[in-house]
C-alpha cells in the first residue's frame, strides 16, 4: 500500500504500501553519458560496490521455503528501518507490515500463493452489490485472553474512516456507507455503490481487527507503547527503541501455534551491515536483501537466497507535468533513452526482467489470454532508440531544458535509476539535475506536496497489496492519492470507476487492459522492470515465504527449525 502511504506502498515503496528510493548528485555530463554505455561504468559513476561479482543471471521465483521440521527457541530478523509505530491505520509501509503482519489480523488473509483465503471472518458473502457480510470465526481471543466480537470489527474497520486518525488506508473505505453489527457474530458493510476493490483490500492491513478496549486505553501512544490488542501468533513483547522488536509466542492463538518461541526484528539500516548480520548469523534471515549483495550472499555458503512473486515494479514516477514533461514527446523521449538492461543488471543485481508494462504479469493471473493480449500488446517499447529519442525532444522544443529527479542513497535500486535516467537524458539533449534526498526524508515524496516542489521526476518501486492490477492503475484516475503530476483524463476516469463497479474477475479485467494500455502509452510513469521479492535464510532456519505475502500473512508463525 505500496509502499508510501495507500500505495509506495516505498520503502516507502508508495503511499499506501509502497517505495521509491535513492540517488545522488552527479558531476559532468560527459561522465554520465559513458555511465550507460556499460554496466560497469553505470556502477562506477553512482557508487555501489566495485564487486565484479555484484549480479546474478539464474533467478527463479518460488512460492515457499521447505517447510520446517521442527520448533525452535527463537530466530533473529533483519529489517532495514524501523517502524515510526505499529498502529495498523498507518501499516502502509515495509517496516511496519513485516513485523504487524505476525501480531495482527485482518477480515480475510493474503496466503503465500497471493491468493484470498477466510481470516479473522470465516465466511464473506455478497448478498447484493452493495453489501458485504463478515460471519466472524468464534472463539477467537485477543493478547489478553478477551474474546474478539462484532462490537471491535465495527470499531476497528471504523477508525480507518474516522478523518482524525489519517489512517493511510482511508482511500479504501471511501464507498463504505456503513459498519455495523448484524449478529453477535457478524458484521455487515453497506457501500453506497459497488466496491470490487473494498472485499480484497480486507485481506491487508485495511481488515486488521483489534481490541477495542485495548485501542481506547491507549489513546494517542497506541502503535508505540504497550500491546497492540490484537489476535495473531505472536505479541508484542519488548521495543528497545533504535534497536530491536521482539515478539513472543501467543499460545492462545485460534489457530495453528507457532513454531518459534519468539521472533526478534533487529533495526539495521546500513546495507553493509545488514549483509554482514547475515553473513555472520547475527540474524538468521530477512527480506529486502540489498541488491549489491545478492551474489556474495547466494555464493556465501551461509544460507540460501530465494526469490518469489513481488508484484513489484520499478518505475520513474513523473511528479511534474506542468513544465517539459507536459509534453508526451518528451516522456517518450527518456523512455527510449533509458537503458533498462544496463539498470537490472547494476541497480537490480540482474534480478529484475525489463518491461513496458505498469504492471506485473502475476497481477493478471486471474485473466484470459484475450485480455493479456489487450493489456500487453503494442505497449511502448523498451530497447534503446537514441536518434529518435533526440528528435522527439528537438521536435517538442526541449533541447537543453531541465528537468529534476531526486535520488537517495536508500539503495542502489533507487540511486543508480535516478543515474541512468540523468545519462538517458544527458544523451538525447536535456539538462537532467539530480537532487539529492536523505534516506528518512524520502517517504515525505509520497504524503507532502511541498516535498516535491521543484521535483519533476523520482524512483519508484510500486507493490501491488492485492492480486489486481487496478491496485496501481487506480493510481491515475483524477485527484488520486499518488497522482503526484495532476494527470486527468475524463475517459480514464469513466474506466477506473467501471472497473471498480464490476465484481466478476474476468469482466473486470477486460477493463483494466484498457486502462493498462492508456497509461503506458501516454507514459505517466515510465516502466522500467518487474523486481521480484528477494530473502535470505541461513542454515538454521526454514519456512518463510517468498513472496510479497509476507506483509499481510503471519509468515514468522511458519518459520522453524531446518534440521
Amino acid at each position: 500500500m505500496t509502499t508510501s502511504p495507500p500505495g509506495t506502498r516505498t520503502r516507502t515503496r508508495t503511499g499506501r504500501r509502497r517505495h521509491g528510493r535513492r540517488a545522488r548528485l552527479g558531476s559532468a555530463a560527459a561522465a554520465v553519458t559513458a555511465a550507460l554505455t556499460s554496466v560497469s561504468l553505470l556502477a562506477a559513476c553512482s557508487g555501489p560496490p566495485k564487486d565484479k561479482a555484484a549480479g546474478i543471471t539464474d533467478v527463479k521465483l518460488a512460492v515457499s521455503t521447505p517447510e520446517a521440521r521442527g520448533e525452535i527457541d527463537s530466530f533473529t530478523w533483519a529489517v532495514y528501518a524501523e517502524p515510526p509505530t505499529l498502529d495498523y491505520t498507518v501499516a502502509f509501509d515495509y517496516p511496519q507490515n513485516t513485523v504487524l503482519s505476525n501480531v495482527c489480523e485482518s477480515l480475510m488473509r493474503w496466503t503465500p500463493g497471493l491468493t484470498t483465503e477466510p481470516g479473522l471472518a470465516q465466511k464473506a458473502s455478497n448478498p447484493d452489490p452493495t453489501t458485504w457480510v463478515y460471519d466472524l470465526r468464534p472463539g477467537v481471543r485477543f493478547h489478553d485472553g478477551k474474546e474478539m466480537t462484532a462490537d471491535d470489527v465495527v470499531f476497528s474497520l471504523g477508525r480507518q474512516k474516522d478523518p482524525d486518525n489519517a489512517a493511510a488506508w482511508a482511500q479504501v473505505f471511501q464507498n463504505v456507507a456503513s459498519i455495523t453489527k448484524s449478529g453477535p457474530l457478524q458484521v455487515t458493510v453497506k457501500l453506497s455503490k459497488p466496491d470490487s476493490q473494498f472485499p480484497q483490500y480486507m485481506a491487508t492491513a485495511a481488515g486488521v481487527i483489534a481490541s477495542r478496549a485495548t485501542v481506547e486505553a491507549a489513546g494517542k501512544d497506541y502503535g508505540t507503547t504497550g500491546g497492540l490488542g490484537c489476535t495473531g501468533p505472536f505479541k508484542l513483547g519488548t521495543w528497545n527503541k533504535g534497536q530491536s522488536i521482539e515478539l513472543e509466542r501467543f499460545d492462545g492463538y485460534w489457530g495453528s501455534r507457532a513454531k518459534s518461541k519468539k521472533a526478534v526484528f533487529r533495526v539495521l539500516t546500513d546495507p553493509s551491515a545488514r549483509t554482514n548480520a547475515l553473513l555472520s548469523g547475527e540474524a538468521d534471515g530477512g527480506y529486502l536483501i540489498p541488491t549489491e549483495s545478492y551474489a556474495r550472499l547466494k555464493g556465501s555458503g551461509a544460507g540460501t537466497l530465494y526469490f518469489g512473486e513481488g508484484l513489484s515494479t520499478v518505475n520513474v514516477n513523473i511528479t511534474n507535468m506542468q513544465g517539459p514533461l507536459g509534453d508526451i514527446r518528451v516522456r517518450r523521449a527518456l523512455s527510449l533513452a533509458l537503458d533498462r538492461t544496463g539498470f537490472v543488471k547494476a541497480g537490480l543485481g540482474g534480478a529484475g526482467t525489463v518491461t513496458n508494462s505498469l504492471t506485473t504479469r502475476a497481477a493478471w493471473a486471474a485473466a484470459p489470454e484475450r485480455t493479456l493480449k489487450t493489456a500487453f500488446d503494442s505497449l511502448p517499447p523498451t530497447g534503446q532508440d537514441l536518434e529518435k529519442a533526440k528528435a522527439l525532444v528537438k521536435e517538442a522544443g526541449a533541447t537543453g531544458k531541465t528537468l529534476t529527479v531526486a535520488t537517495s542513497s536508500i539503495g542502489q535500486d533507487v540511486s543508480l535509476l535516478a543515474t541512468a535516467v540523468q545519462a538517458a537524458g544527458t544523451q538525447i539533449g536535456l539538462d537532467i539535475q539530480l537532487k539529492t534526498i536523505a534516506p528518512n526524508a524520502f517517504t515525505a515524496l509520497f504524503t507532502d506536496p511541498q516535498a516535491r516542489e521543484g521535483i519533476d521526476m523520482f524512483p519508484l518501486t510500486y507493490y501491488d497489496s492485492i492480486t489486481d492490477p487496478l491496485d496501481l492503475l487506480q493510481n491515475f484516475k483524477t485527484g488520486a492519492y499518488m497522482n503526484f503530476a495532476g494527470y486527468s483524463d475524463a475517459g480514464y476516469d469513466k474506466l477506473v470507476d467501471q472497473a471498480s463497479a464490476v465484481y466478476p474477475t474476468e469482466q473486470r479485467m477486460d477493463i483494466e487492459a484498457k486502462l493498462q494500455h492508456h497509461a503506458s502509452e501516454q507514459l505517466l510513469w515510465i516502466p522500467v522492470a518487474e523486481w521480484p521479492t528477494a530473502l535470505f535464510l541461513n542454515k538454521r532456519i526454514t519456512g518463510a515465504p517468498t513472496t510479497i505475502s509476507y506483509m499481510y500473512y503471519p509468515w514468522a508463525a511458519d518459520v522453524g527449525a531446518s534440521q
